[in-house]
């Protein structure tokens, strides 16, 4: 009996042991496998074939036969007028509405950090149009740009303004300008709380030592507030770049890229040629080319913060 108890203990000594040493590896890829099936077959297979349909003239319908055309699609891209438009547009939409974001979140987050009343409500109201749908963002700002009975044009007339009978959306001069003021509303939550967060770890004894130095408000706000929030900027602007150059949901609801292209960006580009037009591997290659833009910024973002891990 002795020497069973003791098999006995043994054993739950080594189940002990190997429970306390935690799982081999096998058994480790085993358990994340849940977790990668649906980014494989969501996130990674949708990329690779994209990227092949991309050297491919696959077009929509059934029977349609798919053929291997290399670049011909890249070289098709730097010959159309159109994309060469929407690429501008995106580029105009997508620095206009990062700087004009960047601008305002850094007043309103100066704003935020001072001790007034209602500051918690304030915070908490700032953080509404972030919780909003891209859709349901463009069809409130329709309406309120309405030409007949819109918000805004019944502003503009009961304080005699000029204006006042202006279809925002469908002007060719006005109808950009009036979706870059939406893309900035929608996106301007994530740059406060980001540059907030930032103010708020800067440390109040650099801003009174220089304060009895006999340092202004605006001296303190370049040589103090600027360099330490730095990092901060750095990532939230190139982040916001890459997140308005990739915008589609508001551009769509509030225009769907008119008038006369006037502000259809890249992806809506892109979404007209496979789902208007049925150019699936023409629409992958522009896909493609906006991969490499976005890529661009990443680099640049990750260059910003190597050099400021190295200084």
């Amino acid at each position: 009996m002795s020497s069973a108890t003791g098999a006995g203990r043994f054993r739950l000594r080594r189940g002990r042991t190997r429970a306390g040493g935690g799982v081999s590896a096998t058994e480790s890829f085993i358990l994340v496998i849940p977790a990668l099936l649906p980014i494989l077959i969501l996130s990674v297979v949708p990329l690779v074939w994209g990227i092949y349909i991309a050297f491919t003239n696959s077009r929509a319908g059934l029977g349609v036969d798919t053929d291997f055309i290399g670049l011909d699609n890249f070289r098709a891209l730097l010959d159309d007028t159109l994309f060469i438009n929407a690429f501008k547009i995106g580029l105009i939409w997508a620095v206009s509405v990062t700087a004009i974001q960047f601008v305002l979140a850094l007043g309103l987050a100066l704003l935020l950090s001072q001790d007034i009343r209602g500051r918690w409500l304030a915070r908490s109201l700032v953080l509404v149009p972030w919780a909003m749908p891209p859709v349901v963002v463009g069809i409130m700002w329709k309406l309120i740009y309405q030409p007949q009975a819109g918000v805004l044009n019944e502003t503009l007339r009961r304080l005699h303004l000029p204006g006042e009978n202006l279809d925002w959306l469908s002007s060719f001069s006005w109808a950009l300008p009036a979706v870059i003021v939406v893309g900035v509303w929608a996106g301007m939550p994530q740059t406060t709380v980001a540059l907030l967060a930032g103010l708020q770890s800067i440390p109040d004894d650099m801003h009174e030592a220089a304060a009895v130095d006999g340092a202004t408000t605006w001296r303190r706000f370049l040589t103090i507030t600027i360099p330490q929030l730095r990092p901060v900027i750095i990532a939230i602007t190139a982040l916001d770049f890459i997140w308005n150059f990739n915008s589609f949901g508001i551009v769509y609801v509030l225009t769907e890229g008119g008038p006369a292209n006037k502000t259809e960006l890249p992806m809506l580009f892109a979404y007209n040629q496979a789902f208007k037009y049925g150019e699936f591997g023409y629409a992958s290659a522009l896909g493609c080319a906006m991969v490499l833009v976005i890529a661009s910024a990443m680099i640049f973002y990750l260059w910003g913060r190597l050099r400021e891990a190295t200084s």
